[in-house]
């Protein structure tokens, strides 16, 4: 038994017996001096690092950094004080520049991501930490460099540390008080430039803004973290380039108002982001075809480093350098869109003063017609991609200028561009005018209030459109009275009588009746809903109509295709502002109506229909037909409402329709077999059956797509008015 408990005891004690405890900060010490005692007895410099013991020292003393963190807790360790009191890292640093023993950048940098990224507690606002990280920034982006990897590996786990510790900017940034100091007064003096332009024209200060760009730049360094990241994302490696931009957007994503103003004002990113997309474009080749353009999907940043990239990127000749820009445009406008707002401004800013104007901007006033079909169609697409409020702002203030009065007709030198974009959709050539007019449906497509202001609403503001004293519409003189009457123009029409004969609205045509809804906008009035999509719906002559012998398209699909525009319409614009109910006019002086250039010319190519390239005249239909779906009473009223009694001179969409109808019902009387010609026709366009020529081909493709226009304006309005009674 005596036995029994003297090996019990033993064991016992055996179990509570512990090994010695390592000394860590005499291992780390260890780790340390045999990498530099290497360096002492070497003679070989010609032996890689990984042929030696160095790489696996750096891991240990990391290991042994990371353990005793987490022991210790929030106290700084006696590892950790070593490294910091024996500057290692300035050492290290030194070690990684001079590449001895070669492939020493790599452990060097490989060292630094990994303290970064494992270290929880902050760091980089040490002198011992920060200095070693500026030196080692310094030498990633160096031409022809062997060490691109690590070098994005090292910049995206400072830049990640950076967004987790955003006050350490300025120690990455090397910006000390003297150049803080610098700044606030440079700042100050350019804002005393701006109050005082003129005195400091005569001083011979910069004055224009390509001179203050060029001026502000010379005084930002041009070495950096953000010079290096623009320089790996060009990177013919897609994980470094990927990895680059990453950390650039991780950058300037900073919130804090302190950062983002270091990031605008003490580095060029603004500047290199902009140059980058310059570049990018500028190797988009001129020769390509516009339908390949436009036939773009929606791409995004990420887009051009999958594996598949490779192989989408070469659907059609030059669509790389095509795929290449659309990514970075994307990235930009991803960058706008997640940096503050001061850095925001100031990146899409740039982008206006180099891309836009210095590169689009020649290129849609060019003499070539072939330049200009290629430019406009990138620029057509580019809208497309551009989701940021900031930068969409931009391009609407270079396309369309920040004009808000009413237009006067001789006018056309305010904005310049905007002018000859509108006058590019009467081009000579029918491909300029239908790529300029998508131009125009992108720019209604995008939630900006100023895009209709400036195009559209300023000139209906007024509703000189209207006689003056007039109410919202004709009162209805019973069920008799004529849809039609507009003016003693129309009355006085040969054809205008013709149109209501029997044989001109059969009862094939279902209409509507929607008895008892009233227009909200002005209650006084009795024009019925029904009556107004049934304008619509009639101003076709029946022999001219076929949707209603193809099951395809009936109505009900019309109505589903206005509903959805309409909420589209209606998101976009919600935050607008716009007024309920349409402006009194009672009181409005009669002064000359001019609906603005923009519609002028939509007007112009409605009222020739009849002898326009199918292709031009769905183009045409498409924007107006969104127009007319925005929820604004005046754009309602002046495109939708068939009965306003217009003021002299004044032409509605309505009126410019009648006038369509009027030409259509004379050609058409000298067609024989006009309806069985329009049957042929739509089931050619439908696919249904081969093209073949045919007499009047455009003439009857018009009617096609007036009758189809009509139909989508009836649609629309059955859509509209009664959701206004809600």
């Amino acid at each position: 038994m005596d036995m029994f408990n003297k090996v019990t005891a033993f064991l016992q004690q055996a179990l509570e017996t512990h090994e010695p405890s390592i000394n860590l900060l005499d291992s780390f010490v260890d780790h340390w001096k045999a990498i530099t005692n290497y360096y002492i007895e070497t003679t070989d410099e010609s032996c890689p690092v990984k042929h030696t013991d160095i790489p696996w020292r750096l891991k240990q003393m990391l290991d042994i950094l990371v353990y005793e963190e987490k022991q210790e807790g929030e106290e700084t360790g006696s590892c950790m004080d070593y490294l910091l009191q024996h500057k290692i890292l300035e050492t290290l640093c030194t070690l990684g520049k001079a590449q001895y023993p070669p492939g020493m950048s790599q452990q060097v940098m490989l060292f630094f991501s990994k303290l970064l990224g494992q270290i929880q507690k902050p760091l980089l606002h040490l002198i011992n930490v920060y200095r070693p990280v500026q030196k080692l920034i310094h030498l990633c982006g160096l031409p022809e460099s062997q060490t691109e990897k690590e070098e994005s590996q090292f910049l995206f786990a400072l830049c990640t540390r950076v967004k987790k510790d955003p006050y350490v900017l300025n120690y990455i940034l090397e910006v000390t008080r003297e150049s803080q100091k610098q700044r606030s007064s440079s700042t100050s003096e350019e804002s005393v430039e701006e109050r005082c332009s003129g005195s400091s024209s005569a001083a011979g200060a910069p004055s224009s803004p390509s001179a203050r760009t060029e001026a502000q730049l010379s005084s930002i360094p041009q070495t950096g973290i953000v010079p290096v990241l623009i320089h790996l994302g060009k990177s013919q490696k897609s994980r470094i380039a990927l990895r680059a931009t990453e950390s650039l957007l991780l950058l300037v994503s900073l919130l804090q108002e302190d950062t983002e103003q270091l990031l605008a004002e003490r580095t060029p990113v603004c500047h290199l982001l902009a140059q980058r997309l310059t570049e990018l474009y500028c190797l988009v080749p001129s020769t390509l075809d516009p339908a390949d353009i436009h036939s773009l999907p929606g791409l995004q940043w990420r887009t051009q480093f999958t594996e598949d990239s490779a192989e989408d990127s070469q659907s059609f000749p030059g669509s790389k350098h095509v795929y290449r820009f659309f990514c970075f445009l994307d990235f930009c406008d991803q960058i706008i869109k997640e940096a503050p707002k001061v850095l925001a401004t100031k990146v899409a800013k740039a982008i206006h003063h180099q891309w836009l104007k210095g590169v689009i901007e020649p290129q849609l006033l060019q003499m070539s017609e072939v330049g200009i079909l290629v430019h406009t169609a990138l620029l057509s697409c580019s809208l497309r991609h551009t989701h940021s409020p900031v930068l969409l702002e931009e391009l609407a203030q270079f396309l369309l200028g920040s004009d808000t009065h009413c237009e006067q007709r001789d006018e056309s030198t305010s904005h310049n561009l905007r002018y000859c974009l509108i006058e590019q959709c009467n081009h000579i050539s029918d491909e300029i005018s239908i790529t300029t007019l998508r131009v125009f449906e992108e720019l209604l497509k995008k939630s900006n209030r100023h895009i209709l202001t400036n195009l559209v609403l300023r000139n209906l503001e007024m509703r000189c459109y209207r006689l003056p004293g007039s109410g919202c519409g004709d009162e209805r003189q019973g069920a008799e009275a004529d849809v039609l009457e507009e003016t003693d123009d129309l009355e006085e029409d040969p054809f205008f009588t013709d149109m209501y004969e029997d044989s001109g609205f059969g009862g094939q045509e279902p209409l509507l009746s929607l008895r008892g809804v009233r227009e909200k906008h002005n209650p006084s009035t009795h024009i019925q809903a029904a009556d107004v999509v049934n304008s619509f719906l009639c101003l076709v002559p029946q022999e001219a109509k076929t949707s209603h012998l193809v099951q395809e398209v009936g109505y009900d699909t019309y109505v589903h295709d206005a509903n959805k525009l309409f909420k589209e319409c209606s998101a976009l614009s919600i935050e607008w502002n716009w007024p309920d109910s349409a402006k009194a006019t009672e009181s409005a002086p009669n002064t000359d109506f001019y609906e603005g250039h923009f519609l002028k010319m939509l007007f112009d190519r409605i009222a020739r229909i009849l002898e326009q390239p199918y292709e031009l005249n769905l183009q045409v239909t498409s924007v107006l037909s969104r127009l007319a779906v925005f929820p604004h009473p005046h754009l309602h009223e002046y495109l939708l409402d068939p009965y306003i009694s217009l003021s002299p001179g004044a032409r509605s969409l309505f009126s410019t329709l009648v006038r369509v109808i009027c030409e259509l019902m004379q050609r058409i009387q000298h067609i024989p077999n006009v309806t069985e010609r329009l049957m042929i026709i739509r089931r050619q366009l439908m696919g249904q059956e081969e093209e073949t020529m045919m007499d009047h081909a455009t003439l009857l493709k018009g009617v096609i797509v007036l009758e189809e226009f009509c139909k989508e304006l009836a649609a629309i309005a059955f859509v509209k008015l009664p959701m206004e009674q809600q």
